[in-house]
């Protein structure tokens, strides 16, 4: 019980590690862990729980980067914008306790969505696997006709990631999307601000105002659109928000954060349960749990457990340390903590992926700033994940 304690809190240490460090993804440590010789010798509980306190604490703590920092990964990079305009506007702080709030609510509806899941989705899933490309380019097409602003660019720079996505994954690069969603997301972003010569202002740290029927629709969205998402692959948190809020009506920015805070969390719980059912995995940390067991109903059970576990001490977690560095960042240059962190992610990348990882970080930074200066949504970015997954899937 003492070893299974300990690899709790050393699990909650390195998502905390994970959600704050830019370009530190949880997949890169999961994958590092299971490469270790010595690990496979550790019991498989100590190893569950450890490796599912620490992917359900990145999902509340990683968008502290992505507000803050404007350094996301592909779950969080959709919540940069709101949460950048929030931070301009001195709510950084409450711009992270809206996307925890959102985790809360995840964490609350696993109750009811996994029961359900389990109980439906063996019979669903033959039928959504036949037709799954079927599937994903309908939700391309539905996201693409719900733009508001130009057609033909989002069509364009959904296409022109498509491209970039098909080759950064035929690329010789061992994590071929760290520098391929840095890019489309991150460094451009980044840039993107230091042009703009942005000035922090004092954040406020207030309590968090939104009604309880402001609730209602991201809620509703995270039960409805979760489980689908989770799934199919190609399609993350940022696609769950953005197809939830369609699904939904129009969300505000705060309900935004609370839907895309929400399914972060939910579509990684739900990872567990898919690898439990199908044996697929479509997270990380799912995929290196799969390399160590086949996952019995017991495991699922310590993992739900650890799951609730994990995110009682994540919340107050995340709150402290969004409001250690709410108080301090307006006494900083913005434009020169950017500039570090976009050399510190051009390192990483360059070191994790070399050369073509530097060169695939450099063209999807043009094209994110291409989205930015189009005033295009982002999220038509994520065709870089999608049309790769569409064409896996169509049968030749």
């Amino acid at each position: 019980m003492f070893q299974i304690i300990i690899s709790f809190f050393l699990g909650i240490l390195a998502g905390t590690f994970t959600g704050l460090v830019p370009g530190i993804h949880i997949n890169l440590v999961a994958i590092f862990l299971i490469s270790l010789t010595f690990i496979t010798s550790l019991p498989t509980t100590i190893l569950l729980v450890f490796i599912t306190a620490m992917a359900i604490t990145h999902t509340f703590i990683d968008f502290i980067p992505s507000i803050f920092l404007g350094a996301p990964d592909e779950d969080t990079g959709l919540g940069i914008l709101p949460g950048h305009e929030l931070l301009i506007n001195g709510q950084g702080h409450q711009a992270l306790k809206l996307t925890l709030l959102g985790s809360t609510i995840a964490v609350i509806s696993l109750i009811l969505i996994i029961p359900i899941f389990i109980t439906f989705m063996p019979t669903i899933f033959p039928f959504l696997n036949r037709l799954m490309a079927f599937f994903l380019i309908w939700i391309s097409i539905f996201l693409i006709y719900n733009e508001k602003e130009s057609k033909t660019k989002a069509i364009l720079i959904f296409i022109l990631a498509g491209f970039l996505g098909l080759a950064a994954l035929n690329l010789p690069i061992k994590q071929p999307m760290l520098p391929l969603l840095t890019g489309l997301f991150g460094t451009s972003t980044i840039i993107h601000s230091i042009k703009s010569k942005t000035i922090v202002p004092e954040q406020k740290i207030e309590r968090l105002g939104i009604y309880k029927s402001e609730l209602i629709k991201p809620t509703l969205a995270t039960i409805i659109v979760s489980p689908i998402c989770s799934f199919f692959p190609g399609l993350g948190s940022s696609q769950a928000a953005i197809i939830g809020s369609e699904v939904t009506g129009k969300l505000n920015r705060e309900q935004f954060l609370i839907l895309l805070g929400s399914v972060n969390t939910i579509i990684m719980s739900i990872s567990f349960v898919t690898l439990f059912l199908f044996q697929k995995s479509r997270t990380g940390a799912a995929f290196a749990i799969s390399q160590i067991t086949e996952l019995s109903s017991t495991n699922l059970t310590t993992i739900i457990i650890t799951i609730l576990l994990a995110a009682i001490i994540a919340i107050p977690l995340s709150i402290a340390i969004s409001k250690f560095i709410a108080k301090r960042i307006h006494k900083f240059s913005y434009t020169k903590i950017s500039i570090l962190i976009l050399i510190f992610l051009i390192a990483i990348i360059t070191y994790f992926t070399g050369i073509l990882g530097l060169t695939t970080l450099t063209i999807a930074t043009l094209l994110g700033l291409t989205a930015i200066e189009f005033q295009t949504r982002r999220s038509f970015l994520m065709g870089a994940i999608l049309i790769p997954t569409i064409i896996f899937y169509i049968p030749f």
